[in-house]
C-alpha cells in the first residue's frame, strides 16, 4: 500500500511564488573540492599527483572562500569556471604523476582540451543571464594562467626549460605590478589580447599531446607572441602613466575617475594588488 501523495497548494493571487532553495557559497566550493577529489579517484594520478591534486585542491578552497567572501553564492558563469577549476586541478595532478610516470597522457590532453573549451563558454552565459563582473572576469582570468602554468611545466620536460615563461610571464608581470603600481591601471579591451591567450592553452596543448612534429616551433611562436602581446600591454601603461605625470596640480586634485584609472587605482579602488587583482587582462 502506498502513502498518498500531497499535492503541492497553488500561491494565493498577487503573492510571489516561494524561490527554489540555492546553495550558498560555502556549500558551492565544498562541492568544488568534493568534485576534484573525485576527478583524481577517477584519474589516478599516482602518489605524486595524488599530492599535488589535494594540495590544490585546499589552495583553491582558500584562495576562492577569501575572493568571494562579500558574495553569498556564485554566480552561473562563476560555476563554469568553477568546473574548469576542477579540471585544472585534474591536469596538475596528472602533470606531477607524468613526471615520475604514474599517469597516462592523454587523459591529461582530455582534461586540459575540455578546461580549454570551457573558457570559451564562462563569458557568454555572463553575458547572457546579466551578471558580468569585475570579480568574475578576475576569477576567468587566474583559472586560464593557472592552467598555462600547469601545461608548461609538461611541455618544458620535452621541449626544454624555456617553454616555462609562458607560464611564469603572467605572475612576473603581477609580481612588478606590487611594485609598480601604474601596472594595475585597467587595460583597453583588446581582441588580440584574447587571441593571444587562446593561442598560448591550444599550443601547449598540441605540444603536450605530441601529434604533431616539430610543436617545439609552435610553441616558440606562441611566446613570442605572448611577449608582443604583453610588451604592447606595458607600454601602453606606461604612455598613460606619462600622460597622467603631466596633469596639471589643479587637475589632480579634482581627482576625476580617469586620472585615478591612470594612476593604478582603477581596480575597484584598490591602492595596491590585492587578491585576485586583474593584472594583466
Amino acid at each position: 500500500m502506498t502513502r498518498p501523495t500531497a499535492l503541492p497548494r497553488p500561491a494565493p493571487a498577487g503573492l510571489p511564488a516561494p524561490r527554489r532553495p540555492r546553495l550558498t557559497r560555502g556549500p558551492e566550493l565544498a562541492a568544488a573540492v568534493a568534485a576534484q577529489l573525485a576527478l583524481l579517484a577517477l584519474l589516478r594520478p599516482g602518489h605524486a599527483g595524488l599530492a599535488v591534486g589535494v594540495g590544490y585542491a585546499l589552495a583553491s578552497w582558500a584562495l576562492l572562500t577569501a575572493a568571494f567572501r562579500r558574495r553569498r553564492a556564485l554566480g552561473p558563469a562563476d560555476h563554469v569556471t568553477l568546473a574548469r577549476v576542477v579540471l585544472t586541478g585534474g591536469v596538475a595532478a596528472l602533470v606531477a604523476g607524468h613526471l615520475t610516470g604514474d599517469a597516462g597522457l592523454w587523459p591529461l590532453v582530455a582534461a586540459a582540451s575540455a578546461a580549454l573549451v570551457l573558457d570559451g563558454v564562462d563569458g557568454r552565459v555572463a553575458r547572457r543571464t546579466g551578471t558580468v563582473s569585475r570579480l568574475g572576469a578576475r576569477f576567468d582570468m587566474e583559472t586560464d594562467a593557472v592552467l598555462v602554468l600547469v601545461l608548461s611545466v609538461e611541455v618544458a620536460r620535452t621541449a626544454g626549460l624555456w617553454v616555462l615563461a609562458i607560464g611564469a610571464m603572467r605572475y612576473a608581470f603581477g609580481a612588478a605590478a606590487w611594485t609598480a603600481p601604474w601596472l594595475r591601471a585597467d587595460l583597453r579591451p583588446s581582441v588580440a589580447r584574447k587571441a593571444v591567450a587562446v593561442v598560448q592553452g591550444v599550443a601547449l596543448v598540441v605540444a603536450a599531446s605530441g601529434v604533431v612534429p616539430h610543436s617545439g616551433a609552435l610553441v616558440a611562436a606562441a611566446l613570442a607572441l605572448l611577449v608582443w602581446s604583453f610588451g604592447r600591454d606595458v607600454a601602453w601603461l606606461a604612455k598613460r602613466r606619462r600622460t597622467a605625470d603631466r596633469v596639471p596640480a589643479a587637475g589632480e586634485a579634482q581627482g576625476t575617475q580617469e586620472n585615478r584609472t591612470i594612476r593604478g587605482r582603477g581596480t575597484d579602488g584598490a591602492r595596491r594588488a590585492r587578491l585576485l587583482d586583474p593584472v594583466a587582462r
